[in-house]
């Protein structure tokens, strides 16, 4: 029952997700993976993404939990919404919303399984290279790569999509024809119905060509990306957010764009813009490149400050009259990014005093409580062994605390309004005296996140 085409050996070997739509390919796919049984007893189950933007997707739905059933193969529907406004366009936005549903639904370990053959490898690649795609771009779709918490792996991508209806019509399957696949609005339809049909007709082997072309974009990728590697570590910081703009700018122009972009997706980072990168080379030749240089896109943002490139999640500002009470029995969260904590020192003068002294003496310190908000400018801070107070705004500036993070420090103060600590980066004479006495130490999460 394995039939006219042999599948490649699988690199991890994990249980299986199938990605099932009730398409030809797809079918295809969970029709052949179920009845082998040796992927079998590695464990297989499919998932169904339900977009809602056809009149029949709920008889779709209902049609792929039949043949499941009818298999043997567990099935999980997921429902996602698809906005009708995105930048990707419906096609893009569509399938952004199926691969988040798979990430969420794929397990530690496990492979999700998807139906791409050679001719979707083909198309794909013509459309990279229409829209002046690099070397990644044209690598197309790689038959292996991690993927959520686990991997993706398309097994088909060396068949011709002739086998796959070939294999159907054999064991007389039945699948679910999409209407929408005979519109020419998406740009890969438009390909597949009209450009793709006339090059046949004058180069029968362009679906292969295009193919193999695409693989050959993978082999240099691996080459050069080897290299970037090599690249990003030598520009690199002790936090791997951060670049050294100095060392950046050494790099040639094209190796700079690369180390930018694997940096990003090393972050795991939307992809990185062409003119984010252009920016970035701007604020590194001296042009615009104040305190608060800021390149934002979709979810990330990248800020360059004193020679550092810093690069992380868009967060939201934080309200400049919001204040929390904390007793500091519980970890308290933070809006500004992550959590405030009084966590055991781990060592001291006196472990047993500090124990038996726990946070009982905090409501000597602080009778009403601790007061968290948000910075107002202003603030002054008097530093353990200093006789004298200092301005807030310099002592996080001496200490080299980026903008953005400053903008975003939970401050502590007494009931009074009187300064204990700026998150935990610095601590007043005697809050730093009350946890030494306690055994205990602030900690503030939201630095790694901010």
């Amino acid at each position: 029952m394995t039939g006219f085409f042999p599948l490649p050996a699988s690199a991890h070997d994990g249980p299986l997700l199938v990605g099932y739509s009730g398409g030809l390919d797809s079918t295809v796919l969970l029709h052949r993976l179920a009845h082998d049984p040796d992927l079998r007893r590695r464990g297989l189950r499919a998932i169904h993404v339900h977009h809602g933007l056809h009149p029949d997707a709920d008889a779709w739905a209902a049609y792929c939990a039949r043949t499941c059933a009818d298999w043997g193969v567990a099935l999980v529907t997921t429902r996602v919404e698809v906005p009708a406004d995105a930048r990707e366009g419906p096609e893009g936005a569509a399938r952004l919303a199926r691969h988040s549903a798979f990430a969420e639904a794929l397990e530690d370990g496990e492979v999700l399984v998807l139906a791409h053959h050679r001719d979707d490898q083909a198309e794909t690649f013509l459309l990279r290279a229409l829209r002046a795609s690099g070397v990644e771009g044209l690598a197309a779709m790689r038959p292996w790569r991690a993927f959520g918490r686990g991997w993706l792996w398309r097994p088909l991508l060396d068949t011709p999509r002739q086998a796959v209806r070939d294999y159907a019509r054999a064991r007389g399957l039945d699948w679910i024809d999409d209407p929408s696949n005979a519109s020419d609005t998406a740009d890969r339809n438009y390909l597949r119905l009209h450009v793709v049909p006339r090059l046949r007709a004058r180069w029968p082997e362009v679906d292969g060509a295009f193919a193999r072309a695409a693989r050959l974009q993978h082999d240099a990728a691996n080459l050069l990306g080897a290299e970037d590697a090599r690249a990003l570590a030598d520009v690199g910081t002790i936090d791997e957010r951060c670049l050294h703009g100095a060392r950046l700018t050494a790099l040639p122009a094209a190796r700079r764009a690369r180390v930018l972009r694997l940096w990003t997706e090393r972050a795991g980072l939307p992809p990185l813009p062409a003119r984010g990168v252009a920016l970035i080379d701007a604020w590194l030749d001296g042009d615009d490149a104040g305190e608060a240089s800021v390149f934002a896109w979709r979810t990330a943002e990248i800020r360059y400050w004193r020679g550092l490139l810093w690069a992380g999640r868009a967060l939201p500002p934080v309200q400049r009259d919001l204040r929390l009470r904390w007793d500091g029995q519980a970890p308290l969260s933070w809006p500004g990014s992550g959590t405030l904590s009084l966590q055991p020192a781990g060592r001291g003068p006196d472990p047993l005093a500090a124990r038996a002294n726990g946070l009982s003496g905090l409501r000597r310190l602080c009778p009403g409580g601790i007061v968290v908000g948000a910075r107002q400018g202003g603030e002054r801070i008097t530093l353990p062994g200093r006789r004298h107070s200092h301005a807030l705004k310099h002592v996080l500036q001496d200490l080299g605390v980026p903008p953005w993070i400053r903008a975003r420090l939970p401050l502590l103060s007494d009931a009074d309004g009187v300064l204990l600590a700026a998150g935990d980066l610095a601590l007043s004479a005697r809050f730093d005296r009350w946890l030494r006495d306690a055994g205990r130490r602030l900690h503030w999460s939201g630095i790694a996140g901010a």
